[in-house]
């Protein structure tokens, strides 16, 4: 079944279409200075996410933080987001999408040049608590994506529900020499290109529909093949 995806979410796969071929984005941030990054406002308002970090590469001591809106006061620090798993440093470089209700919000940004994060909050008191649950990839393979897959790219995306539901999207390649590894996915998985060296570009991608748990996390409770191609196809969706 195919969804029309809000602008939110379209505007972020645009962004991020061309990601392996950027080079790092930096930015010196004035004191005090706490950017809001792309559709980082709350629908409500009441809120914003905004990017801060010290040095001049905005580099040192870089977070995201929940901030109360009008006023733009700092008041909580986003987990899991810092200079331990990201490459860039400007507002620009992290895309918010908020549920319409303004409870939920999923932040996605680069840990590397291929790798595109898709992390998820719950939203309580201004204060983002992390969502966990596993990966789309994990639910079809039963085991997470290690060194020896090659992975080549890999982006995800979210489209939120009413509720305690959302959409969630993946989308992953791999440069392989094993003509097996394709067997490993199943309907979920094939063989977009044959290199000139022998190897092969494995595509992996998948949807699903996902219920939100009372202890912040999810489970997929209607697990399919997205449709294959390039993430290009869901701007139209």
């Amino acid at each position: 079944m195919r969804r029309h995806i809000p602008f939110a979410a379209f505007a972020l796969l645009l962004a991020f279409a061309a990601v392996p071929a950027r080079a790092t984005c930096n930015y010196e941030y004035a004191k005090g200075e706490y950017g809001i990054i792309r559709h980082g406002l709350s629908p409500d308002k009441r809120m914003s996410l905004a990017s801060h970090g010290d040095g001049d590469l905005g580099d040192v001591n870089f977070h995201v933080w929940m901030m109360a809106e009008p006023d733009h006061r700092k008041v909580s620090v986003l987990d899991e987001i810092s200079v331990d798993n990201n490459l860039d440093s400007c507002p620009d470089a992290y895309h918010a999408v908020w549920s319409a209700d303004s409870r939920h919000a999923a932040v996605a940004f680069r840990s590397s040049r291929h790798e595109v994060e898709l992390n998820l909050y719950s939203i309580e008191q201004l204060r983002a608590h992390p969502i966990g649950g596993p990966s789309l990839f994990r639910e079809v393979t039963s085991r997470d994506v290690g060194e020896q897959d090659h992975l080549n790219q890999s982006l995800s995306t979210i489209e939120w529900r009413r509720g305690n539901r959302f959409v969630l999207r993946e989308y992953r390649t791999f440069i392989v020499t094993d003509p097996g590894f394709v067997r490993m996915f199943g309907a979920y998985g094939r063989v977009t290109e044959k290199l000139d060296d022998g190897r092969l570009e494995v595509e992996f991608s998948a949807e699903a529909d996902c219920l939100l748990l009372p202890d912040h996390r999810y489970r997929a409770v209607d697990l399919r093949p997205a449709r294959p191609g390039t993430p290009d196809w869901w701007y139209s969706q």
